[in-house]
């Protein structure tokens, strides 16, 4: 993919991302994925924050809530604020070494997840399980990753 349309390419991986965070997998396994949408809204948002920004965030949001059938905007406000923190936060994240960019990926999926929560206890959906936080960690840790494969389809300037 070409630097030429950043939208596209932007467009393109949120989509894929938006596949692998839907993909039905067993139990198990579903407990430990992290959910690619939301990293890669944060990469984009703190790599390109003009291109990729919070419009990106709630409307992969919006289309994670009609997939996925919980409250209407649920995602879409909790993704959001997410991508917001990213671009607020955008170029000091930038400055900082992967160990470091991995943590603030991590608070931010905390933040994210913690949204999330809040707003199940407030419409009454019954809270789950403390393991709704484990994807909070291997996002963090795939970080790295993500910067490698994702920073291939963008130049930096």
């Amino acid at each position: 993919m070409s630097d030429r349309n950043p939208r596209l390419t932007i467009c393109l991986t949120a989509i894929i991302a938006m596949v692998f965070t839907v993909l039905p997998l067993p139990m198990w396994f579903a407990i430990a994925r992290p959910n690619f949408l939301v990293i890669t809204v944060l990469y984009w948002s703190i790599m390109v924050p003009r291109t990729g920004g919070i419009l990106l965030g709630f409307a992969s949001g919006i289309a994670l809530d009609v997939l996925q059938g919980p409250l209407l905007g649920e995602h879409a406000l909790a993704l959001a604020f997410a991508a917001y923190l990213a671009i607020r936060l955008h170029l000091l994240v930038r400055a900082k070494p992967l160990f470091e960019q991995s943590l603030f990926v991590f608070a931010a999926l905390m933040v994210y997840e913690f949204l999330l929560w809040v707003i199940d206890g407030w419409s009454g959906h019954p809270l789950s399980t403390p393991t709704r936080w484990v994807h909070t960690l291997t996002g963090g840790l795939i970080w790295p990753l993500v910067v490698g494969v994702l920073g291939r389809f963008h130049t930096t300037r």
